[in-house]
């Protein structure tokens, strides 16, 4: 078996000695080399070029953005970015994101040892992703050379239980049914690994007039906001981080913020989104499969679900009850995603009604309804 060929770029000994044990751990990785600033990476990879690049954002001599973009342009390569979850940090490592990373390990700026350590399981499942990511679909964001927002999920601190959707919908599904048809529908879209970038290919496409939008990616708290008002800027339609009793009207996507599930719920004939707090589902907060069952309980066939891009089997589960509900659901094709997970799995349990390239969902949500 051929291993993943990793390259650790950090200005920090205690970050490149931390993640380098955690990943000689594993009988399917290798690493090829570990240096403290791009430049020392550079001559090293010259000589024996990695799968994988896990790359800090703030390092001297060349910034890790600057980096990333010459990478991505000469010999593109999956990297993991590494970055503290802060404010400006967010902003900076959106940025090199956008240009074409394929995930981000939010890390602490106090306890980062300890912090790594306890995340060693999901270090090694972002490099293992990484290493499957289909770079001809990574296309750096045409938004990418100014203030950008585009990543991947977060890393938990320790591997949590994987609880299902019912840990957030058992207590409020009671009494809730579709109505048999509504004046307007609603389209609901999960993504992850990939996504940020499919997104931005989806919705600068749709007309300002459409179906109203709920979706969830994977994101850490800090980034959805930024993510949100980046697209809004390029978009016809309005772009907003979902709040807690927001209406779904058309011509209006909201984006689940990171760190909280959002649900759908129906007022009279109307629709609006429930922001809560709550476990991980799926190892994920916000979680695909919690938006998607909710529609499924409170749109039924008047909805329309799309599973796109992303590692793991999240919302796969709940596009199949979306489907089972009356709503018709669609599967991004394997050759545009970047990473043929999170499709694959819904496809697998039989919950796509359609599997379509990336380039065709705009059309279908324009024709909905």
């Amino acid at each position: 078996m051929r291993k993943i060929r990793v390259m650790i770029i950090d200005d920090s000994a205690v970050v490149r000695q931390v993640i380098r044990e955690t990943l000689e751990r594993m009988p399917d990785i290798e690493i090829v080399g570990v240096a403290a600033d791009p430049l020392f990476a550079l001559e090293k990879m010259k000589k024996d070029w990695p799968d994988v690049i896990t790359l800090d954002v703030e390092m001297p001599r060349m910034d890790g953005i600057t980096f990333l973009r010459k990478i991505m342009s000469e010999r593109p390569t999956p990297v993991i970015m590494c970055s503290s979850l802060t404010e400006k940090a967010a902003e900076t490592t959106m940025e090199a994101l956008a240009a074409g990373a394929v995930a981000v390990i939010t890390k602490p700026k106090l306890g980062v040892k300890e912090f790594l350590q306890e995340a060693s399981d999901d270090i090694v499942t972002a490099v293992r992703s990484a290493a499957r990511s289909n770079m001809r679909n990574i296309h750096p964001s045409r938004a990418s050379v100014h203030r950008t927002a585009a990543t991947s999920p977060a890393l938990s601190a320790s591997p949590p239980p994987k609880l299902t959707a019912d840990a957030i919908l058992a207590s409020r599904a009671a009494g809730v049914t579709a109505m048999s048809k509504t004046t307007e529908g609603v389209v609901a879209i999960g993504t992850s690994t990939g996504g940020t970038q499919a997104l931005e290919v989806v919705l600068t496409a749709l007309p300002g007039v459409c179906p109203g939008m709920v979706i969830v990616q994977h994101m850490p708290e800090k980034f959805t906001a930024m993510f949100a008002e980046r697209l809004n800027s390029i978009c016809k339609v309005e772009v907003k981080e979902a709040q807690h009793g927001d209406r779904v009207i058309p011509g209006r996507a909201l984006i689940a913020p990171g760190g909280r599930h959002m649900m759908l719920r129906r007022s009279g004939a109307q629709y609006i989104v429930e922001v809560v707090d709550g476990p991980l589902v799926n190892r994920h907060k916000p979680s695909v499969d919690v938006l998607f069952r909710s529609v499924a309980q409170v749109a039924g066939k008047n909805a329309l679900g799309i599973i796109m891009t992303g590692m793991g089997d999240d919302g796969a589960r709940g596009l199949k009850e979306m489907l089972d509900t009356g709503a018709r659901t669609i599967a991004q094709d394997e050759a545009s995603c970047v990473v043929f997970g999170m499709p694959k799995e819904a496809i697998k349990l039989g919950g796509a009604s359609s599997i379509i390239p990336l380039e065709q969902i705009a059309r279908e949500i324009t024709g909905f309804r």
